[in-house]
């Protein structure tokens, strides 16, 4: 017995279970399989849970600013476990919302792997299903190098099953997650080394950006370590890790080793060889702007794509494919240009459009660049003094704003309506003519000179 459907989504993260719903709202007879916890990495070991810890971080950084304003609260504790707790019910109370939606919305959810068996076929367990289109949101997950003693470290998957907080962490990594993890763990109160493998953090964003973190990252009393290609890892008697580097080096002895050194997709055994699914030379999918793979009737969205890996990402990808398939709109599509992210590091770092390198290979000598630095007011009385990094990347004759960077505290919230103006194709000169909001961070970007 095969049960047939409009559509087959397999995976229920962020991505599949966007495109699920909005099909269903056209009216799509819709199956979604998932083998795990639904809302995919980022509800489960990604966004949200980390979300929540950055806030623990935050919270931990005003209270040892506190004193500057006149609070005296004593000997701060921070007690992980209760943390962790209260993070995992979140999470788990979010797994079951998105459950009880999916069913609200008449979308069948199977529980079990699924594997394509034809271009519109899909056996999930001991069954069967067909439909019109599938669509693969699978996601990613942590990789691991292959080296020796590389399973003595965790990945950010593991990072959340901590019992407890190490007092000394290494992270091998320079992007996003090893960012994040490492500005977590110390303003906790972890003593960490971010290993890096080349001269510069956060490599694929604005330079200014790296430079700016590692600079506020060594004032917190974060050790950084360049050019560290990591060769080894070896467990000492008491328990504890040792790195070895290549040229002889050593760093250690750490309590933990987290490799942040990225993602892979999850494509293993989805059958994708069998339809002949065309995947890049590191395995993510090929899809074209449509989302369309090779085969027809065969759609990818999200992390498993390799483009743009993020949460809001995967879910505008998927409803604009519901809305082109079942909604009426044949040249619906998402643009990949000028996404928005934010780096949750200490402080956070927002950044949309064209780095200034990229600009300049781009428009040449039609590139104006305007920079900003200083200690944000709430930091007049406090001891520590992070400064705040903007830049304005413009060009062309109208000198159209390409790119916002920023980096210091409110650069997450900030962001988002800076990108919707930079969208629209703001200039310059509207950026100026804008009365600025005084006084916050935010009114640097509207009255640099």
């Amino acid at each position: 017995m095969t049960d047939q459907y409009d559509l087959i989504v397999i995976g229920g993260g962020s991505g599949g279970l966007a495109c699920a719903q909005r099909a269903v709202e056209y009216g799509a007879r819709v199956l979604l399989a998932e083998s795990g916890r639904l809302g995919g990495t980022c509800v489960n070991v990604g966004c949200v849970p980390k979300k929540v810890m950055w806030n623990a971080a935050e919270i931990a950084a005003v209270a040892g600013d506190s004193a500057g304003y006149g609070f005296h609260f004593g000997a701060v504790a921070h007690d992980w476990a209760m943390l962790k707790a209260g993070r995992d019910a979140y999470v788990h109370r979010l797994n079951g919302i998105y459950d009880r939606n999916l069913a609200h919305r008449k979308v069948q959810l199977a529980r079990g792997h699924a594997r394509i068996t034809g271009p519109h076929s899909v056996e999930i367990d001991d069954w069967h299903a067909t439909a019109q289109h599938i669509v693969i949101a699978t996601g990613g997950r942590p990789q691991v190098p292959q080296l020796p003693g590389a399973e003595l470290g965790i990945t950010s998957d593991g990072f959340f099953d901590l019992e407890e907080r190490p007092a000394s962490v290494a992270i091998v990594g320079s992007g996003y997650i090893g960012v994040e993890l490492a500005g977590i763990l110390q303003a906790l109160g972890s003593e960490v080394t971010l290993i890096v493998r080349g001269e510069s953090v956060l490599r694929h964003f604005d330079s200014m950006l790296g430079a700016s973190y590692v600079e506020n990252a060594r004032d917190h009393g974060m050790h950084i370590v360049h050019n560290a290609l990591t060769e080894a890892v070896t467990r000492n008697a008491d328990g504890s890790l040792q790195i070895g580097l290549a040229g002889g080096r050593h760093v250690g002895p750490f309590a933990k080793l987290i490799w942040a050194v990225g993602r892979t997709p999850r494509t293993h055994d989805l059958g994708l060889k069998t339809v002949g699914v065309k995947l890049d030379d590191h395995g993510f999918v090929l899809t074209d702007k449509f989302q369309n793979t090779n085969v027809p009737g065969i759609h990818a969205i999200g992390d498993v794509t390799g483009r743009a890996q993020l949460t809001p990402v995967a879910i505008a990808a998927g409803r604009r494919l519901s809305d082109r398939l079942w909604g009426g709109q044949p040249e619906r599509f998402l643009d990949y240009q000028n996404v928005p992210t934010v780096i949750f590091g200490h402080p956070p770092i927002g950044t949309v459009g064209l780095t200034e390198a990229e600009a300049r290979t781009q428009y040449g000598s039609t590139v104006q660049v305007y920079l900003s630095a200083f200690v944000p007011m709430y930091h007049a009385l406090t001891t520590r003094k992070p400064r705040t990094h903007m830049k304005l990347v413009c060009a062309g004759p109208k000198q159209q704003v390409v790119g916002v960077h920023v980096i210091g505290a409110g650069a997450d919230e900030m962001l988002q309506g800076f990108a919707v103006a930079m969208r629209m194709g703001a200039t310059k000169t509207d950026f100026d003519d804008t009365v600025a909001i005084h006084p916050t961070s935010a009114e640097e970007l509207v009255t640099m000179r």
